[in-house]
């Protein structure tokens, strides 16, 4: 069994270092770390799981969202949810 763990992280280990050999000569090139960030732009976070991605309490979370009226949300069948790459860009602004 512990064979395949090691065989699936030399092959994990390959892949990573053959992608970034593939761009070595191209440093604006997006790596495959990026890539995943990508899809954070239209990936949604649960009301009940927002808290999590700030960082912070439930209490605090709920706090924060009375308080902050505007902070970007949609509401999906009477259920609120976040926009994580939104809610990252008004986090940010409001830290500021």
């Amino acid at each position: 069994m512990e064979y395949i763990w090691l065989a699936m992280g030399i092959a994990i280990a390959g892949y990573l270092i053959g992608d970034g050999l593939k761009n070595f000569k191209n440093p604006n090139s997006k790596n495959i770390l990026d890539s995943l960030d990508e899809s954070d732009d239209h990936e949604l976070i649960k009301e009940n799981e927002v808290h999590h991605f700030i960082g912070i309490s439930k209490e605090d979370a709920k706090n924060m969202v009375s308080e902050h009226p505007n902070i970007p949300h949609i509401i999906i069948n009477n259920k609120i949810y976040y926009p994580k790459a939104k809610l990252r860009e008004w986090l940010m602004k409001i830290g500021n």
